[in-house]
């Protein structure tokens, strides 16, 4: 018993197994198309986005239009912004998205998901800053379903005693 393993170590030597070495953090890499542009696809609600970034001067096109002009509200225009500013890239990149499926503020989400993505496609240094923010994550709250018996998901008809 004078040979008796302490370490997980000394347990795969015994089995004649090489210890294996655990891999560092993954590195992400660059990935860029033929013209230069880094695509992403952000995803909100029922809303599905499709975006290529590429080196430009700050101009946002939504579906052919200007991002101002697609997302009337003020709310909805800064949160298109947010992932550029928080990176401090607002007026380094154009941004060219098309936007399906959802309502405004659910495209705007995708829109700002896909933005996200696609700077750290251009960017991978900029990964940990946008993932501090939450830029990164996919909101995967999505709408109930209606259930029968019920008049929407969980709202049930008034009662009545007669």
């Amino acid at each position: 018993m004078a040979n008796e393993p302490r370490t997980l170590g000394d347990l795969g030597e015994l089995r004649g197994d090489a210890v294996v070495a655990t891999s560092a953090a993954p590195v992400y890499q660059q990935k860029l198309d033929a013209f230069g542009r880094a695509y992403a696809t952000g995803k909100r609600k029922n809303a599905v986005a499709r975006v290529w970034l590429k080196r430009g001067h700050g101009k946002i096109l939504v579906n052919k239009k200007d991002f101002s002009a697609y997302f009337a509200r003020p709310v909805l225009q800064m949160l298109l912004k947010q992932p550029l500013n928080a990176a401090n890239r607002a007026d380094q990149y154009d941004v060219i998205a098309t936007v399906a499926g959802g309502g405004l503020s659910g495209q705007a989400g995708a829109v700002r998901h896909g933005i996200s993505k696609a700077l750290t496609a251009y960017e991978p240094d900029l990964r940990p800053v946008l993932k501090k923010g939450g830029f990164l994550t996919r909101d995967s709250r999505v709408v109930e379903r209606k259930k029968y018996g019920k008049m929407k998901a969980r709202r049930s008809f008034q009662f009545s005693k007669r």
